[in-house]
């Protein structure tokens, strides 16, 4: 993880400050056990601590000249409720509010600390500035809750780093009886930063050729590779050359253009000038890092490399069809689609590249095979109307028919709920599922990034 926290002890004039300056030095060795990287602020205030609002002042320009991603402003006596005000709404990045529990008076009735005090001190001042904070509960730093809490912060600020600047490649265009994907580009612009990267599809089939002809003797190569896990049977070498010559197209673009994802009209003009399906190229961009999406659905690329980032990037998303019904489990769904990582696939199933089974006509190359067993997060980001906002709820896998194509049966805690949510929409069939709870941090988040509301499945009553 590439992110610096910005670590910035609070305490105050009155109270213990040998009291405060100990716990300052309790939490740099948490967050160093976690591993989080983080900048403190010994540089330039005294004792690395916070004590009246022209330290504040100090802070803000020394994490403003290091770029730091999100701000941790643990009270260690009691705080300086207009310093912790002044730190968050004049760097505006996400902050993270938390202090110690206290400790029992001592002896003569006297206490080193009223951090509890402090924190409701703090946070009013926070809603009077309408400075968005996320809150650890007033807890002892070993506690359960404290590193649950962190953890919680260090995902969401992944999140908002990951949304700002957000870039998504776009190759061909809306197809165009697919009008669930038509999004205002322009808002996306405006209210959240997004850019759309279009590139030409005639240049893209000349260098994915090009690619594929210099390339031929190491793709070749990496087909006796990826023979020892794929059935390649239905794939000529001509058309593997072509696949894996998109794939490292879309890398190099993803470098050039600092892409985060794409958004692909997938299943005509490409695979009809390639003579091969391109499923299996899309799947292998989500195992660096970058998700693919089909049917040239913008928004669902924004939702995958949210989940993605809620998870801290350490495994890929994938685009699945809410598609239909379990046979005979009442809160079941079939997850469905092509193009999703070979690295999620269960290893004790084949895996193919084969034809479309809807249209025997298209050229071969779709990917086919079932993920693993587990928990998933499901989730979209979606919006009409000039309103935005993020679904999300979590599933597990169940027991079910064989199909074809990737896929997953799962389990939804309220099929009905689930389904009435969805069609009532602003959200598609299209969601970004990825394994693990995200939905948590993708509440958070929300807080940080304007225009956005969280809508959680089962929130409408």
């Amino acid at each position: 993880m590439d992110l610096t926290l910005g670590f910035c002890p609070i305490g105050k004039f009155v109270f213990s400050h040998e009291d405060a300056m100990r716990y300052k030095a309790r939490i740099a060795q948490r967050l160093q056990a976690d591993q989080i990287r983080y900048l403190d602020i010994d540089a330039v205030v005294a004792d690395g601590m916070i004590r009246n609002q022209a330290d504040a002042e100090m802070a803000v320009e020394y994490f403003r000249s290091q770029r730091i991603d999100g701000l941790f402003t643990p009270h260690c006596n009691f705080g300086t409720e207009g310093a912790v005000g002044i730190l968050g709404r004049k760097l505006g990045v996400p902050l993270l509010l938390w202090g110690p529990r206290d400790e029992a008076p001592l002896p003569d009735g006297s206490r080193y600390r009223d951090t509890l005090c402090g924190l409701f001190a703090s946070s009013k001042v926070l809603h009077k500035l309408g400075v968005p904070f996320t809150y650890v509960e007033n807890c002892r730093l070993e506690d359960p809750a404290f590193g649950a809490g962190l953890d919680l912060f260090v995902r969401t600020m992944n999140v908002v780093a990951r949304m700002k600047n957000l870039r998504i490649g776009i190759l061909g265009n809306r197809i165009d009886f697919f009008w669930s994907t038509i999004v205002n580009e322009n808002e996306l612009l405006e209210r959240f930063g997004v850019e759309l990267q279009p590139f030409d599809l005639v240049k893209i089939v000349g260098l994915t050729r090009d690619y594929a002809k210099k390339n031929r003797k190491r793709y070749l190569a990496e087909r006796a590779e990826l023979g020892a896990t794929l059935n390649l049977d239905m794939i000529t070498d001509d058309a593997l050359a072509n696949l894996l010559g998109l794939r490292d197209v879309m890398l190099d673009l993803a470098a050039q253009w600092n892409l985060r994802a794409f958004a692909v009209e997938s299943f005509m003009a490409l695979p009809r000038e390639l003579g091969v399906t391109i499923g299996y190229a899309m799947a292998a961009l989500y195992e660096h890092g970058i998700p693919v999406m089909h049917e040239t659905d913008i928004h669902g690329a924004i939702s995958s490399v949210m989940l993605e980032a809620a998870g801290l990037n350490r495994e890929p998303s994938f685009l699945a069809d809410l598609t239909v019904r379990h046979p005979t489990h009442e809160n079941g769904l079939l997850l469905w689609h092509d193009a999703w990582p070979l690295s999620l696939r269960d290893p004790e199933q084949p895996a193919s590249l084969g034809t479309h089974w809807i249209m025997p006509d298209v050229e071969p190359g779709l990917t086919h095979w079932k993920i693993r067993e587990g928990e998933l997060t499901i989730s979209r980001f979606d919006g009409d109307h000039g309103r935005y906002s993020v679904t999300a709820a979590t599933a597990r896998s169940i027991p079910g028919p064989f199909t074809q194509n990737n896929y997953l049966w799962v389990e939804l805690a309220n099929w009905k709920t689930f389904e009435r949510h969805f069609i009532e929409g602003p959200y598609m069939h299209h969601a970004a599922c990825a394994y693990g709870d995200h939905v948590a941090v993708l509440r958070e988040c929300c807080k940080y990034i304007p225009h956005l509301e969280f809508d959680p499945v089962g929130s409408r009553g």
